[in-house]
């Protein structure tokens, strides 16, 4: 038997390099969060009230205050709401937000964002014997579509599609097709539905409310004079005191769901089974393994045995969403690592794919800006594939379709091609070369904020506030980012100075003091000349903001790194988008300086303006 030490060092050295991963089921009444410290370990779940909060972001920071020790930097979220593209408002609830902004606010590289069920069918490859009850008969046949429904709040409907190197969730709104009743009884509740809706949809019934609604319906159907009472006073009701319209409702409800869920059976042919999840038949579960539910589902006519084939499971596992958001995670970060582009994803993955897709990955790798220009016939047609293919590899990727990898992939395309002369051809005209340049710089910019330690920029801007003097140390390229730095940090009032001779450099870190502070600007960080006058600078008690790599021997001796990584051979080549990239984080930190100077609070405005065009006075 293991022990839970042995455990513990297994889960260790599973854990993730790049730390914990937030998971998230945000339903319209409640938010399930955990850690993901390992594949498949969640630590830290906590369950809150939606309703506490005034949005996404004070819940996160609610939730990260109490358990979130560890730096985030990747996060997954399945939302009870459909999602396209970045702007999500949330259907059950007056919240909104974007996407990529809740990112940069929080500081994290990644945050997906899913619809719960198509989170909740891809959890459903990962289930095992214990982790769900089965209501009648069937055996699932192996790599089959199954199906997922659940009633909660509202009805979700989704599926699972296996392929050769994975599977793929259809992300669908089924739970708003027509409600179609069975019997008299159900055309009648259909009838008092119709009273306030002109359309009525599955989830208008299959769901908390609906169950409130077939109580209303039944007790005036059956004259009788019945208390208000809401969906959980319904089930307990029933179960516990025997109320007869109670057990007609809950009764009628487990007929009602066996027909939808025969629906999508036949839709989807689900030989995997049909999964029944939501929150409100897990908790009943006992009593629904013995009601009308299988009988109905199976109750199909010419197709009764078709359906008495498939077989029919309750999910009993906690927190299922939060397996398949986070199956979806992983799917989308794989052949990742933390400074990784798309590009260099379809390289990794290419060799994972099918034969067919990886005539698709090769035409992304050979002739990127056509892809992103051409419509999807055009690609299947270049790359001699069928368009479900540049589907399938696009969701092989962890992408939706390809709109959705085209978005991305325009974004990160030339960051990753390391910049040198040979990028632009002998050949190119003006325009060409033009493009290629600011492409590369704008992508590299962009991966650049992704990356950003807004924790270290906040450690930069106070020591900067708090300094009785300020001086820039650099050598070549970089001397020209310490004079822009001079000329910004000067027009504060704050004694600035900026040396680029590394015998300077000695002597006037050996002058300095406490509450000083030296801005060292390096590519590589590797000078010796500037290595030792850093270690000067410490010794006088001066603190220490390097921008330079984050691995290398500057960034190690300084009190805060601002780390810029991008790639590029500054022994052979001109250093060009490092030196972009430095200059932005000069100016994020005059911005920082600004939003706290002395004329914010004395109300100059006027001066203000003039210091940093980027603030909206």
């Amino acid at each position: 038997m293991i022990t839970e030490p042995e455990i513990e060092q297994k889960n260790s050295r599973a854990s993730y390099a790049d730390g914990p991963r937030l998971l998230a089921d945000i339903g319209a009444t409640h938010a399930r969060l955990a850690l993901e410290t390992a594949p498949g370990v969640l630590r830290q779940t906590a369950v809150l009230r939606c309703d506490d909060y005034s949005g996404i972001v004070p819940l996160l920071n609610t939730y990260l205050a109490q358990h979130g020790s560890e730096r985030i930097t990747h996060a997954a979220f399945a939302m009870a709401n459909p999602i396209s593209g970045d702007l999500v408002r949330m259907t059950n609830r007056d919240w909104q937000f974007s996407t990529d902004e809740v990112r940069r606010t929080m500081g994290w590289s990644t945050l997906l964002i899913v619809n719960d069920f198509t989170a909740l069918a891809m959890a459903l490859p990962t289930f095992g014997a214990g982790d769900v009850l089965q209501i009648g008969e069937g055996k699932p046949q192996p790599h089959a579509v199954a199906g997922v429904l659940g009633a909660g709040t509202g009805l979700g409907v989704s599926g699972v599609i296996p392929t050769a190197d994975g599977f793929v969730t259809l992300g669908s709104e089924g739970g708003h097709v027509n409600f179609a009743p069975g019997d008299e009884r159900e055309f009648a509740i259909l009838q008092y539905a119709w009273r306030e809706w002109p359309h009525v949809s599955n989830e208008r019934i299959l769901s908390g409310p609906g169950m409130e609604l077939v109580y209303r319906a039944l007790a005036e159907k059956n004259g009788v004079q019945a208390p208000a009472r809401n969906a959980a006073e319904i089930v307990s009701s029933a179960l516990e005191q025997n109320d007869p319209l109670c057990l007609e409702v809950l009764e009628c409800f487990a007929g009602m769901l066996g027909g939808a869920a025969a629906n999508l059976a036949l839709t989807l042919g689900a030989f995997g089974g049909i999964f029944i999840g939501g929150g409100i038949v897990p908790r009943i579960a006992q009593w629904f393994a013995t009601s009308p539910f299988r009988a109905r589902f199976e109750a199909k006519g010419r197709f009764s045995e078709y359906l008495a084939q498939i077989p029919t499971y309750v999910i009993m596992t906690p927190n299922p969403a939060l397996r398949g958001v986070s199956t979806i995670l992983s799917e989308h970060l794989r052949g990742r690592s933390g400074a990784n582009t798309l590009m260099e994803r379809v390289q990794h993955l290419q060799h994972e794919l099918s034969p067919a897709e990886q005539r698709v990955a090769a035409l992304v790798l050979e002739h990127p800006r056509k892809v992103l220009s051409e419509p999807i016939a055009e690609i299947a047609r270049l790359a001699d594939v069928s368009q479900p293919t540049v589907i399938r590899f696009c969701r092989s990727l962890g992408f939706q379709g390809l709109a959705e990898f085209k978005l991305k992939f325009a974004g990160s395309l030339t960051g990753s091609i390391p910049v040198r002369h040979s990028q632009v051809r002998m050949s190119d005209s003006t325009h060409d070369l033009s493009a290629k340049v600011i492409d590369n710089t704008v992508s590299a910019i962009l991966k650049f904020r992704d990356g950003l330690d807004v924790h270290a920029i906040d450690r930069a801007i106070a020591l900067l506030r708090s300094a009785n003097k300020v001086e820039f140390y650099a050598m070549g390229n970089a001397r020209v980012v310490a004079l822009d730095g001079q000329h910004k940090f000067f027009r504060f009032r704050i004694p600035t100075t900026a040396h680029g001779d590394a015998h300077l450099f000695q002597l006037a870190a050996e002058l300095l003091k406490p509450n000083d502070v030296v801005i060292a600007i390096s590519t590589a960080g590797q000078a010796p000349e500037l290595l030792s006058a850093v270690d000067a600078a410490r010794a006088a008690g001066a603190s220490v903001i390097a921008i330079t790599s984050s691995k290398s021997a500057l960034a190690k001796k300084a009190h805060v790194c601002l780390a810029v990584d991008h790639t590029e051979d500054s022994t052979t080549f001109l250093s060009m988008i490092s030196r972009i990239l430095q200059l932005l984080l000069i100016d994020i930190m005059a911005v920082g300086i600004s939003l706290g100077s002395q004329a914010d609070q004395d109300g100059d405005i006027e001066r203000r303006k003039l210091l940093i065009s980027h603030l909206d006075v």
